[in-house]
């Protein structure tokens, strides 16, 4: 009973009260390292082990928007050339962005990966209506961007929801690799919406086809005839991944 007395008292307030300082604690898996220095001769276990080729070797790099934070690689690396961080703060403006290699830290991509345009804070800053669009996702992307408007993360109080309309939107927010069934509709619903609108591509599924970018079954000829203003990697995106990344495009 004493409990639930306290669950009331909390009743209509945010879990998280500053997201901005919010921190997500290991087991979770977020910015990887990678070690400066030659990998071992002939070695190439952590390419075997990457289930979407997220990885090159010679030199070392690693795609943010292809690897779907699985260990696998860490895992399989003897000379313990990747390590994973609990670092949440994944989003990027620009694809190429996303490609890093050793040296790069949390710190030191978070404070390059999005650019804040002033037309963006201008039309944008205090309210974002965004519309999502599964094209073929697997619900786990879809069930973290709902948790986004949750009590634990309230992205609502910065002006941020999900709308049941295109026509009600002024940005899209896409999930999944994008099958030949969802293109047309896909295309139809970007065309729906207003105009200067804002598009994300979230997960590794949406920003690279993920473990699916080899099917035949997919069109993904909407990715090249659109702008893409924001991608936020993740197999799923955490919700403050995602929040803090729409934060930052907003100059929030």
């Amino acid at each position: 009973m004493l409990d639930l007395l306290k669950l009331r008292k909390r009743h209509g307030r945010p879990v998280i009260k500053d997201l901005r300082r919010a921190e997500v604690k290991a087991p979770f898996r977020g910015f990887p390292l990678l070690r400066e220095g030659a990998c071992p001769d002939g070695c190439d276990q952590c390419l075997r082990a990457c289930p979407t080729g997220a990885l090159s070797i010679r030199p070392l790099r690693l795609d943010l928007g292809a690897c779907l934070f699985c260990g696998d690689c860490e895992t399989a690396c003897p000379a313990g050339m990747v390590r994973s961080t609990p670092a949440h703060r994944l989003g990027a403006s620009k694809r190429e962005t996303l490609r890093i290699g050793p040296g790069e830290t949390a710190a030191s991509f978070a404070a390059k990966a999005i650019g804040s345009r002033r037309e963006i804070r201008r039309l944008f800053g205090r309210s974002l209506k965004l519309r999502q669009v599964s094209a073929a996702g697997c619900n786990g992307c879809e069930m973290e961007l709902g948790a986004c408007g949750n009590v634990n993360f309230d992205m609502g109080r910065f002006g941020v929801d999900f709308v049941a309309s295109p026509r009600h939107a002024d940005g899209l927010v896409l999930t999944g690799p994008i099958s030949r069934n969802m293109s047309p509709a896909l295309k139809d619903a970007y065309r729906s919406l207003g105009t200067p609108r804002v598009v994300v591509a979230a997960g590794a599924c949406a920003i690279h086809g993920g473990l699916f970018a080899e099917s035949v079954d997919l069109d993904r000829s909407f990715l090249a005839e659109t702008p893409i203003d924001l991608f936020v990697p993740g197999c799923p995106p955490h919700p403050l991944t995602f929040i803090r990344a729409v934060l930052d495009f907003l100059g929030r």
